[in-house]
Order: C-alpha cells, then sequence, then structure tokens
C-alpha cells in the first residue's frame, strides 16, 4: 500500500512517525512522510535517507481572538492544498496523523478523498489538533490507555508509543569509555527532550555544588543554547561530565546511563521505559493541559520514577533525589525493574498492522 504519515514538528511525533515509517517499509509499503519547516525536521531525516518527505507550512493554533488566527487559516488552507495535489499524484491508501497540527491536513485531506485515516496519541491527555482530528478518523492509537476517555465516540486501541530503530541496548561499560567515562562509575543521564529544556539545565546547574561529592558521573544534553554554560558549571564543581548539544546516537546515552532527569513528553518516557532507565521526570510546565504531569503520574505510579514540579524544584530538593539515585543502587534496581514493565511492545509493528488493517476493511 501507499501510506501517508504526518509527523513533524517536535521529535515526540517525529520519532515515533519514522519508527512506524520504517516497519512499513521492511513489510513492502511505501511510505510518503509530511514534516514541518522547523530545523529539527530537516537534522532528523537528514539520518534517513531511505525516505521521501515533504514540508508542511503549518504552524500551532493559536487563541481564536488572536489576530495570528488570520496566519494560521492561511497557512492550513496552503497545507490542505498541497496535500490534496500530493494524493492526486502519491495515491496514499492510508494516512497516520502523530499529532500536533502538521496531521490534521493531511487528515482532512484523507477524509475528503474517501481513504483511511488514524490519528496516534502519545500522551495521557491529547493535543487541541488530535482532539479535532479524533472527530474525522476510522480509529485513534494509543500510547497510555489513560487517554482513551478523551476519544468516547472513536474506536481506540492501544498500541504504545514507537520508538526508533535504531535504539538498541548496548553493553553499559563499553560504551561508557567510549564516551570517556569511567565505566564503573554510577552514571546519570540528564535530557530536556529533543530540543535541551532551560529549566533542567539551570536547575542542575544550582543543583551541582551539593551533589560534588556523590559518587556520580553525568551525561548532559544540555540543547544548543545553554551547551557552554552547562559544560563550563561542571568544569567549575570539577564533576565528571560528557556535556554536548545533543547526541545523535541515543542508544549509546541511555545504555551508558543508570538513571536520567529528564522531561516527561511521551516519546521519552517510551524511550527511557525501553531502556529500564528510572529517572527524577520533571514535567515541562507549560504543556498543553499540563500533559506531560499526567505522563509524569503513570510513571510514578507504577515505581518507575519520581515527579518533581519545576515550581516546587529547589537545589536543595533535586541534589537529595539525585543522592538518593546515585547512593542506592538497590533502590535503582528496582526502579529500573518497574520501568521496563511499562515498555512498548512492537509499538511500531502494532501501529502498521493497524493501518494494513484498516486499507483492507
Amino acid at each position: 500500500m501507499n501510506a501517508i504519515i504526518a509527523c513533524g514538528g517536535t521529535g515526540g511525533h517525529l520519532f515515533p512517525g519514522i519508527a512506524v515509517a520504517e516497519v512499513l517499509r521492511e513489510r513492502g509499503h511505501q511510505v510518503l512522510l509530511f514534516v514541518s519547516e522547523k530545523e529539527i525536521d530537516s537534522l532528523a531525516l537528514s539520518t534517513h535517507s531511505q525516505f521521501r518527505f515533504e514540508k508542511l507550512p503549518t504552524v500551532g493554533f493559536p487563541s481564536l481572538y488572536s489576530p495570528a488566527i488570520f496566519g494560521f487559516m492561511r497557512r492550513f488552507a496552503e497545507s490542505l492544498s498541497l496535500c490534496r495535489s500530493i494524493y492526486q499524484r502519491f495515491k496514499p491508501q492510508v494516512v497516520l496523523g502523530m499529532g500536533g497540527f502538521t496531521s490534521t491536513a493531511p487528515i482532512l485531506a484523507g477524509r475528503l478523498r474517501g481513504i483511511s485515516t488514524l490519528v496516534h496519541e502519545s500522551n495521557a491527555v491529547p493535543g487541541k489538533a488530535n482532539r479535532i482530528a479524533g472527530k474525522m478518523v476510522g480509529a485513534v492509537l494509543l500510547g497510555f490507555k489513560d487517554a482513551a476517555q478523551f476519544f468516547p465516540k472513536v474506536r481506540t486501541e492501544i498500541t504504545g508509543t514507537p520508538i526508533r530503530t535504531e535504539l538498541k541496548r548496548l553493553d553499559r561499560q563499553v560504551v561508557r569509555q567510549k564516551l570517556g567515562l569511567d565505566p564503573n562509575v554510577p552514571t546519570m543521564l540528564v535530557m530536556g527532550g529533543s530540543q535541551g529544556a532551560s529549566g533542567i539545565n539551570q536547575a542542575i546547574i544550582k543543583s551541582l555544588p551539593l551533589i560534588r561529592t556523590a559518587a556520580l558521573q553525568v551525561i548532559h544534553l544540555s540543547g544548543t543554547r545553554d551547551e557552554r554554560l552547562v559544560a563550563d558549571n561542571y568544569r567549575r564543581e570539577q564533576i565528571r561530565a560528557v556535556v554536548a548539544a545533543f547526541h545523535h546516537h541515543m542508544e549509546e546515552v541511555y545504555s551508558a546511563a543508570d538513571f536520567a532527569v529528564a522531561r516527561s513528553g511521551a516519546a521519552s518516557l517510551a524511550e527511557l521505559a525501553f531502556f529500564a532507565l528510572p529517572s527524577i521526570l520533571i514535567p515541562f510546565p507549560y504543556a498543553a493541559d499540563d500533559h506531560q504531569t499526567r505522563n509524569a503520574e503513570i510513571f510514578s505510579r507504577a515505581g518507575a520514577a519520581i515527579v518533581l514540579k519545576e515550581s516546587d524544584l529547589t537545589p536543595e530538593s533535586l541534589s537529595q533525589e539525585i543522592r538518593e539515585m546515585s547512593d542506592h543502587p538497590e533502590q535503582v534496581r528496582r526502579m529500573s525493574e518497574a520501568c521496563a514493565n511499562l515498555a512498548p511492545r512492537d509499538a511500531a509493528k502494532r501501529v502498521a498492522l493497524t493501518m494494513e488493517k484498516f486499507t483492507q476493511s
């Protein structure tokens, strides 16, 4: 079949979409990706040259009372027109939207063409785009069963959130040596999602004087803006650390770490679960409908994570939780087991099989 996957805008939409595309391609299907005009999309796809992709001129949905609504409507109309033109040439049998407003025009164009349309919602609370798209599709595929309540009038399936096929567990000590770390010292991974997180960077910087005596080394993915600042602070406190804006081979840093400090976007959580990495989660406080907190609570209830609100964060509270993790390996092992139980089982394949099923029905 010919399949469209609309997955641009953030790593949380893009990487799961690429994972599904990889499975579909392995199963003999043709795939065309719709992405946004953001740099992150082009950067990620530069390492996936096997896929054709088109950029759509979409923007986030503004307030109905904002003057920006007119720009949104114009660009949405452009996206819809471009999708319909591409569909005439590519002739897709199924359209999958991974969330965000990069998905909405392709789904509407598919609905107008009378072909199967599906949307994947990876978060515990769906965003505006998927709440709208959920009214137009044959089924909503879910990362967390908690989201089903938001789609009472449409068929839902729990598939989990797909993760990239290149994410394979590697030998921990070998990877630590490759990264220039001590193979035998507990290792913390700090990351703020696909574009870094200044809030997490600042919180860690302030806590460094309180953890400098801990038996701990750090891998810190800071995002581009804070890379030098973060590196300077580790040097000043004489804490062994690998600091980078981002890391192209995330399987290396996940495999090297004992635990993580992270945001709680659904794609990041799916990857942490796959690597059985317990975590200190600091939800992004401005996420729509506070969905990152809801995501984090699922991991906290399972015993796989500690949740700290950014508004309540102090150097003392964060450093205390970091020390708890670094000083109590048995606790980390129990949390790791709980985390592994939350890992999606063949989520990308489940999504691909559902897409096939809808084209045959």
